[in-house]
């Protein structure tokens, strides 16, 4: 009788923990969703659940290598586009490519259809720069998830990556009408529009993106699109701006205004930091 009252307490411990340890993760609190998950799992090593939980917490904190073991579990017990995606992350984090891979190709069969296994195959053959492939696997992914922005932004990288500047800029575009708050996708028409030749156009994409954030690697990039379009008071106080934020960034935008057809040039580094610093009246 001691025994059975004993088991129902350790069964309620763990599925207690269990649940503290879902309400962390959905907390971002991944260091306790790790602590309470291992608890649960302790409690029974065969729940699907906790070992998803606990994988999951521990590949969030970059612990790929970790997560590995937890996972496999809960994949075999699972079988699902989720768990699956997530286990070849943690492969990819424990630099397992080709092991990621075919564990994704997997995943993106598995139904229902799961929008992230597209995302994280697309990406996993773009760092084996299989960039065709990788390009097929998003699109195959926003038939799927149509709403999806990060689809559309790691397609419009891989674009840029084979030199398709027009689809790239195309599909930046359809990220930021899907996501207008998100950043990325402006960023990523900047750099389209620059490789186009319409630095008008890239200017006011990064723009419109320090409006969003106002980043000092911005701040540097308008710059020297403006010192492209001639700008030159504007590029300078972009540099200024950088700089001020980011002192230790004063080396790249140096470098930048040096490189550029309308730049400037300094004898004296000094003289290059004092210039860099005024602060216009």
């Amino acid at each position: 009788m001691a025994d059975g009252s004993g088991q129902a307490r350790a069964s309620v411990t763990g599925q207690d923990a269990l649940q503290q340890a879902i309400a962390a993760l959905n907390g971002r609190r991944p260091d306790e969703a790790e602590r309470m998950a291992a608890i649960a799992v302790k409690a029974n090593p065969r729940d699907p659940r906790a070992l998803h939980i606990l994988g999951y917490a521990l590949l969030v904190q970059g612990r790929g290598a970790e997560a590995v073991a937890p996972l496999e579990a809960a994949a075999r017990a699972r079988r699902d586009g989720e768990t699956d995606t997530q286990l070849a992350m943690a492969l990819r984090q424990a630099g397992r490519l080709d092991d990621a891979l075919a564990r994704l190709r997997r995943a993106v069969k598995r139904r229902p259809l799961f929008p992230g296994a597209f995302h994280e195959l697309g990406c996993v053959l773009s760092l084996l720069q299989r960039y065709d492939e990788a390009v097929e696997v998003f699109r195959q992914g926003l038939d799927v998830a149509p709403m999806m922005p990060e689809l559309s932004v790691q397609l419009g990288y891989v674009l840029l990556q084979c030199r398709r500047w027009a689809e790239a800029k195309a599909a930046f575009m359809r990220a930021h009408d899907v996501a207008p708050a998100l950043r990325e996708p402006l960023l990523g028409m900047a750099k389209a529009e620059q490789e186009l030749g319409d630095y008008a156009a890239s200017a006011e994409c990064l723009r419109r993106c320090l409006r969003i954030s106002s980043d000092p690697a911005i701040w540097h990039q308008l710059g020297r699109c403006l010192l492209r379009m001639g700008q030159l008071d504007s590029a300078y106080d972009c540099f200024r701006h950088a700089v001020r934020t980011e002192p230790r960034r004063f080396g790249n935008v140096l470098t930048s205004i040096l490189k550029a057809p309308r730049g400037r040039f300094w004898l004296k580094p000094s003289a290059a930091r004092r210039f860099l610093q005024e602060t216009k009246s």
